[in-house]
């Protein structure tokens, strides 16, 4: 008899143990910047798919400061190289084409990519990489990048978290933009 109360004891003690283990871990996993992802068909068939995470702004000062203009300085990540902007938080941003599209005219395979940008108080560099299952840009690897265009961002009202989206949607091109604090980074996609 002694030896059930024991026993009982030990597997009620290890279940408890285990469940406050498995609370703890799952609260360590819950991300600052959320996942999240947007969809666009343009023309028949040609489905265009960014996937991101959306850090938010927290007052804090973003462009120029928390996002540095220009490359970030390099640092124990990047092995001391600069590299450009992740375009969002954590892993990779990427988009993904199911067709051939021109990116502000000029074309892009199908394929999935990730987004790097450098910004500027006026023009913003878009690169689009071939790399595209990274930890942000730290790794960025510039002889991987297969598209490059220069754009003008836009005022916009105060967004507090990133978020990509599309607008002036037409039968075969839609403008495809980054939304965060009061900037708006639009690229043109057509159909190819």
């Amino acid at each position: 008899m002694k030896t059930s109360k024991t026993t009982i004891t030990f597997f009620v003690s290890l279940i408890t143990i285990l469940v406050s283990s498995n609370s703890f871990g799952q609260a360590n996993q819950i991300r600052q910047s959320q996942k999240s992802s947007v969809t666009q068909y343009v023309g028949v068939d040609t489905q265009i798919t960014i996937n991101y995470s959306r850090p938010a702004v927290k007052g804090r000062v973003v462009w120029g400061n928390m996002v540095p203009y220009g490359l970030a300085s390099g640092d124990r990540y990047s092995n001391g190289k600069p590299f450009p902007w992740r375009a969002g938080a954590n892993e990779n941003t990427t988009i993904e084409l199911n067709n051939e599209v021109k990116i502000e005219g000029t074309a892009l395979a199908a394929g999935k990519y990730s987004i790097h940008m450098i910004p500027s108080e006026t023009d913003w560099i878009i690169i689009f990489n071939k790399n595209n299952n990274q930890w942000g840009s730290f790794s960025y690897d510039e002889s991987a990048d297969v598209l490059r265009v220069t754009v003008t961002p836009v005022e916009a009202p105060f967004q507090e978290f990133l978020i990509y989206n599309f607008g002036n949607i037409t039968e075969n091109s839609v403008v495809a933009f980054l939304h965060w604090e009061k900037l708006k980074i639009p690229f043109q996609i057509n159909l190819n």
